[in-house]
């Protein structure tokens, strides 16, 4: 139980450092600055001029993040499971299905930005057009909605108040994040996007650091 702890911890810890890199090259390398005015050409022009960053930054906040959503979700169902297997039992499906969706998202991302290389060349309209499809799909999976995430987060933390793994103030912060993630399924909310993805991190690093403590 305590090597799972830890590696429960750990994967909570990169998860955090995940979104905290992935904000600093977008406010810094990935940043066009102005974009007021640009044509979607443009704007694709600018991501193909940093393609291996951009793939770079895609596996980082998603492929990555996904990986060690996996063994978090694992871990966190191995020890919260004897005091609400039912919960858990519901919970957890939906924590793996938000890693496949995360590194899915990541992944169309990756890959169609080396597809949107190729037809760039011989047409760029027709590829800034395919990217804004892209663009859409990718949200659906995993960047537009976190619906599925915040389900996860707000049953996994009101099975931890039932335990001692975890203490109830970070429990009752995972509520806030995630409900902030459900409702984000209301198109007038979507701006509750940046609620839960900030708030995440600190969730995510108090997680991290009370599993390795309790490992």
């Amino acid at each position: 139980m305590n090597t799972n702890s830890n590696a429960g911890g750990i994967a909570a810890l990169i998860q955090a450092a995940c979104y905290l890199l992935g904000f600093a090259m977008l406010a810094t390398v990935m940043n066009p600055g102005d974009t007021q005015g640009w044509s979607q050409v443009q704007k694709l022009a600018f991501i193909l001029d940093r393609q291996a960053l951009f793939q770079s930054w895609n596996i980082l906040i998603y492929v990555v993040f996904g990986v060690a959503l996996v063994v978090l979700s694992v871990t966190l169902h191995q020890l919260l499971e004897e005091g609400s297997i039912r919960l858990m039992s519901i919970a957890t499906p939906f924590g793996l299905i938000w890693a496949g969706l995360v590194i899915a998202s990541g992944m169309v991302a990756s890959v169609g930005v080396s597809a949107m290389a190729d037809m760039f060349t011989r047409s760029p309209e027709q590829a800034a057009a395919a990217w804004l499809v892209i663009g859409v799909i990718q949200d659906g999976l995993g960047g537009g909605v976190e619906v599925v995430g915040g389900i996860w987060v707000l049953l996994v933390s009101i099975a931890a108040l039932r335990s001692s793994v975890l203490p109830a103030a970070i429990n009752w912060l995972g509520i806030v994040v995630g409900v902030a993630g459900i409702a984000t399924v209301v198109p007038a909310l979507t701006v509750l996007g940046a609620v839960f993805g900030l708030s995440q991190i600190i969730w995510f690093v108090a997680v991290g650091i009370a599993l390795l403590r309790h490992g």
